[in-house]
């Protein structure tokens, strides 16, 4: 349960590995859910020998369906209500975030807030800024929706929920009340370390989302701009994407 919700959870804990210490914490994609991580969270988990944490956000796979209208600040809930609970309910202290696009949006903002908790950060393809090709790229899925399949792809891991999650997802991010969104303001209070992994041909962002996260974090940060690589790194680049992540993570864990 958090922010009133039911929320779906999924737990690794491979050969070696021990619940006490840090855990990974999994934070999907706008649209994604537990299943469509496939299995780069085991292969993590098992490559670090640590134990992770993947979950469902509200209204996304096995979760509680969404009440739609999404507010304003549904980011600033997820990362200061929502995950909160979801690690004091599994008894994780010190998280290392692995977030995709929202979701890594979303772990930037809780590394933000509680400076002090997060060991480490793993953004891929997150947003930091509001850009034009963001809402071009949500236009055109919308035009992949309208055509069907789109719909049946988030149906195989949604469900009923769908329809939902696609509306909470392009609408909320075309509203007026998002022009101009930013979190630039918040990245000066991140101090722990950040490898921030970005698609070079992202259909959602440019490399400035990269450069705001370097010049903006208070902490070491590490950036990666994966060539022939779009908006999900650790599929369309997966090994490269998993080797730059073990690197980084390795020595703090050791």
């Amino acid at each position: 349960m958090a922010d009133g919700h039911h929320l779906a959870v999924r737990r690794l804990l491979p050969v070696g590995a021990t619940r006490r210490g840090p855990w990974l914490v999994f934070l999907h994609e706008g649209l994604g859910s537990i299943a469509q991580w496939r299995e780069v969270p085991a292969l993590l988990a098992r490559r670090l020998a640590l134990p992770a944490l993947v979950y469902d956000r509200w209204g996304f796979g096995g979760s509680d369906p969404l009440v739609l209208p999404r507010p304003d600040d549904f980011l600033e809930r997820e990362a200061e209500i929502a995950l909160p609970a979801v690690l004091a309910g599994s008894g994780v202290e010190r998280p290392i975030l692995i977030g995709h696009s929202d979701g890594a949006t979303i772990a930037l903002l809780y590394a933000a807030a509680f400076p002090e908790r997060p060991l480490a950060l793993v953004s891929e393809a997150a947003h930091v800024f509001l850009e034009p090709v963001s809402r071009a790229g949500i236009r055109k899925a919308e035009a992949a929706w309208a055509a069907g399949g789109l719909r049946q792809g988030l149906e195989r891991h949604h469900g009923a929920k769908a329809e939902s999650v696609f509306r909470g997802w392009a609408e909320t991010w075309q509203r007026p009340a998002f022009d101009g969104w930013t979190m630039l303001d918040r990245l000066p209070s991140i101090r722990c370390p950040v490898l921030a992994l970005q698609g070079a041909d992202d259909q959602y962002g440019t490399p400035a989302q990269l450069e705001a996260i370097a010049a903006g974090c208070a902490g070491p940060c590490e950036t990666r701009l994966l060539p022939d690589c779009a908006h999900s790194p650790h599929h369309e680049a997966r090994e490269a994407t998993l080797k730059a992540i073990e690197a980084f993570l390795r020595p703090l864990v050791v």
